[in-house]
């Protein structure tokens, strides 16, 4: 049966989010209808707000969420209610990219998350005129409840709080499966990591993980540049006091053998290409508006085998790599939890602020049922 919900709606560009209470409907065949406990909150989210890209608007958005599956629909047999799931973005599951486990490069990635509507066009809420998009990244977690399809779900243990969990689904997630998977950081190796948030610096300890030994981080955020200190970087920059590929090459005359770049700069990515190594790889996980331009001179990518790489959610399946990180969170050498701030739902606008402002590195918002 339909349930009355709260949800933070996005209905303008750059305009708060208004918590309005509307009709969820029942999971369908091949869906559950999960019981939102916490949701990150990702730049890409903000970015959605503002109409980087052209979601559609008015909009439920939020695509780290964490809950407890409410009921099942037709069809699905490896959830049932009760299980703690982590919710990440969706995927088709039938295209070539799917079968070769490259789910992040989905045929039908754009239209499963940013489309605002299942493939057939119908959403989840009952909005009456408005026409309150859903299924934004499949699943809408700046909700109480969230209608989703079962390729969204992770099963999670439940001795770790779902609180803690959210962020795992996109943010996290992103930032160390470009170190362990899409770049693939090798023990010996060096990195240097173009901002210090929430996907930076989970590279950053990935890249502690996976034995790098150079870990360079930049940002202009001293703060920050101290919490990957603490986190695994063995070296800092701040561009405010020096040019961030002179320093590079003044630790490490050969350059790095990876970049990767957080923060979709322009000028920051030209810094991570030139700060590279002879054969070295630059990784861009940032969004940006679909005008911005980068320049690369063709001679200095031929002349030095030199690779710049777009990476989508870490080129990683989330039911294989979520639980991973957990495991290794539970060992103590990926400590997430550092980076999160807890916000109750009603300060959905607050968090989001702090987000955009660098007072929060993760913004995760708790709902309170």
């Amino acid at each position: 049966m339909r349930k009355a919900i709260k949800a933070a709606v996005a209905r303008a560009i750059s305009a708060p989010l208004t918590l309005e209470t509307l009709q969820i409907e029942d999971p369908r065949a091949g869906e559950v209808r999960v019981s939102i406990i916490a949701s990150g909150i990702c730049h890409t989210d903000i970015a959605m707000r503002d109409q980087v890209f052209a979601v559609p608007h008015p909009i439920v958005l939020g695509h780290e969420g964490a809950g407890v599956v409410e009921s099942v629909g037709a069809d699905v047999v490896h959830f049932s209610p009760g299980d703690h799931v982590v919710m990440s973005y969706s995927s088709c599951g039938r295209c070539s990219y799917c079968k070769q486990a490259e789910t992040a490069y989905c045929n039908f990635f754009f239209e499963l998350n940013f489309k605002g509507a299942r493939l057939d066009g119908t959403g989840a809420f009952d909005a009456g005129p408005d026409g309150i998009h859903s299924h934004f990244f499949g699943q809408s977690s700046f909700a109480e409840y969230s209608v989703c399809a079962v390729r969204n779900l992770i099963r999670v243990p439940k001795d770790i709080p779902l609180e803690l969990l959210a962020p795992l689904g996109c943010g996290v997630m992103t930032g160390a499966g470009s170190i362990m998977h899409a770049l693939k950081v090798r023990v010996g190796e060096s990195i240097a990591v173009f901002g210090a948030g929430s996907v930076g610096l989970s590279a950053v300890m990935a890249a502690r993980v996976v034995g790098a030994t150079q870990i360079i981080a930049v940002d202009v955020n001293d703060a920050r540049l101290q919490m990957a200190l603490e986190l695994g970087a063995t070296h800092v920059i701040n561009p405010h006091n020096e040019e961030p590929a002179s320093a590079i090459k003044g630790m490490l005359p050969e350059g790095v053998n990876f970049a990767l770049d957080t923060t979709s700069r322009p000028e920051t990515i030209t810094a991570a290409i030139s700060a590279l190594s002879s054969r070295g790889s630059c990784g861009l996980v940032g969004v940006s508006p679909p005008d911005d331009r980068i320049s690369i001179a063709p001679m200095e990518m031929v002349s030095f085998g030199k690779k710049l790489q777009g990476i989508v959610e870490g080129e990683v399946v989330p039911s294989v790599f979520i639980p991973q990180l957990i495991e290794l969170y539970r060992q103590g050498r990926f400590p997430f939890d550092r980076l999160i701030r807890f916000y109750p739902f009603e300060e959905v606008n607050q968090a989001i602020y702090d987000s955009e402002t660098g007072r929060a590195i993760k913004a995760v918002i708790r709902m309170e049922h």
